[in-house]
């Protein structure tokens, strides 16, 4: 007889081990399926974010960083280098170091939650007597049942056609975290959060790097004046950034990699490589989920499926995070798992998509929530703006970065904010200021009149929504 849940989880990443975890605090006999492996064999959830993504990417921005302050910020502070050098090696040794703290948290959480972990792939069988009937085909195979199935299983890369991925030459974001020695010359394609970070961190680290990129506008899916911004901080660095090109053809060889392109005036362009990052999306994973057992609907994208609550076509099966539609972000995905499970549980499990947070951890840092300028102005919303540089903020004078700016746009009748921008140091955590303040109806003038500690950075965030009604106390 098949082990029976109230509630198994297909996908142990960011929102399906937070999923199981909640269902478990509700009172529900929960399972989470994972096939995730480490180098040894063992399991590593934590899904893309943990172990390719997000987290093992932090660690080597954070790293490459410290390198860059020392060989280049560090004299400012009177503080002299000679003969600076990196260690690659140690350098992915500490990012592999730091994704198995994560990986063996969440196992912790599993087992202080009495949440049963099954270490292989998940898949339908049959929906039968008001269950589903689920395989884990791991080390050994076994069927288990559920009342109710979470479908958590994520996104993969987009690879690019006729160019697959051997995550030597040609990288996915997985082969990108794990170059093992500084490329001379290395290529992007795609200037999104993935490019621009990878880039980020084999730039610092000596790398001449070029990032290639179909749309003609930088960064449209930030606010216009911070796009603007970002372009010309990236420049200064040394990033390479190519708009309006068409890749045309990738010959692959031993020596590296050569990307045939037409740039922005049709001229036709050639760049050799030694490596070369494609980040151009991602798309829904359902690779061996066998939905066609169940009668389990996908879109024409390959997603799954769902309502506004997350509901699938099918009772008591639910699908959450990447592998459904809206914006592919952990945070995201944590908070439709924590959703779901409360919704299971008769609650109202709530996720408001209009204050999700965006943020690209570069060097300066992006971050923005609610709708940019020109969403505005192409939505006619009447509007005021307010806008305050970090060169202007004293913390940021300390730190030595005073790079960027924090925008304010809030309705122009009620002053309710309607996004917050931010380009400069710290402004992953900056944001969330305004998420609060987004998810409570806040005005700029509530942030304007709330006590900002002195000296910090979020006295900028003050100083922007004082300048939506034209004001400033100029610290």
């Amino acid at each position: 007889m098949s082990k029976q849940f109230d509630v198994v989880v297909i996908g142990g990443g960011p929102g399906g081990y937070i999923a199981a975890i909640r269902a478990a605090q509700l009172g529900f006999n929960a399972a989470c399926i994972d096939e995730w492996k480490n180098d040894k064999g063992g399991p590593a959830p934590g899904g893309t974010c943990t172990n390719v993504g997000c987290i093992p990417s932090k660690a080597l921005l954070q790293s490459s960083e410290h390198f860059e302050h020392a060989g280049h910020g560090f004299a400012d502070h009177g503080i002299s280098m000679a003969d600076l050098k990196i260690d690659i090696a140690k350098m992915i040794g500490r990012k592999d170091s730091v994704v198995k703290q994560n990986n063996d948290g969440i196992l912790y959480l599993f087992k202080k939650n009495k949440v049963t972990f099954f270490h292989g792939r998940g898949s339908f069988v049959a929906a039968k007597d008001g269950a589903y009937e689920v395989k884990v085909a791991g080390a050994t195979e076994e069927t288990i049942t559920a009342r109710h199935v979470i479908v958590a299983t994520g996104s993969n890369a987009r690879q690019l056609p006729g160019a697959p991925f051997d995550e030597v030459n040609i990288l996915s974001n997985d082969g990108a975290l794990r170059i093992p020695a500084v490329p001379k010359k290395l290529g992007v394609i795609g200037s999104g959060v993935i490019g621009l970070e990878m880039g980020s961190v084999w730039r610092r680290l000596g790398a001449e790097v070029t990032i290639l990129e179909a749309l003609p506008a930088f960064l449209g899916a930030a606010d216009e004046s911070v796009a603007k911004e970002a372009a010309k901080v990236f420049k200064k660095q040394g990033l390479n950034i190519e708009l309006g090109v068409k890749i045309t053809g990738v010959e692959n060889g031993k020596s590296g990699v050569t990307v045939k392109y037409t740039d922005a005036k049709g001229a036709e362009q050639s760049l050799a490589v030694d490596k070369l990052i494609v980040s151009i999306g991602r798309v829904a994973n359902t690779i061996g989920l066998n939905p066609e057992a169940v009668g389990l609907k996908l879109d024409e994208r390959g997603a799954i499926v769902v309502d506004d609550e997350c509901k699938t076509n099918l009772p008591n099966v639910w699908a959450i995070g990447d592998v459904v539609r809206g914006p592919m972000l952990a945070h995201k995905a944590e908070e439709e798992g924590v959703a779901v499970a409360e919704r299971i549980a008769g609650q109202h499990g709530h996720v408001n998509f209009n204050t999700i947070p965006w943020v690209i951890y570069t060097s300066p840092e992006i971050a923005w929530v609610g709708r940019t300028e020109q969403q505005l102005k192409a939505d006619g919303v009447a509007y005021k703006a307010g806008q305050f540089p970090f060169l202007a903020n004293g913390r940021a004078r300390a730190l030595g970065d005073t790079t960027g700016f924090v925008k304010f746009l809030a309705d122009a009748k009620t002053d309710e904010i309607l996004g917050v921008h931010i380009i400069g140091p710290m402004a992953s955590e900056l944001i969330s200021e305004a998420v609060v303040a987004m998810e409570f109806k806040a005005s700029a003038e509530d942030i304007a009149r709330i006590c900002h500690a002195h000296p910090s950075l979020s006295e900028a965030t003050k100083e922007a929504a004082l300048a939506v009604d034209k004001r400033t106390l100029n610290f």
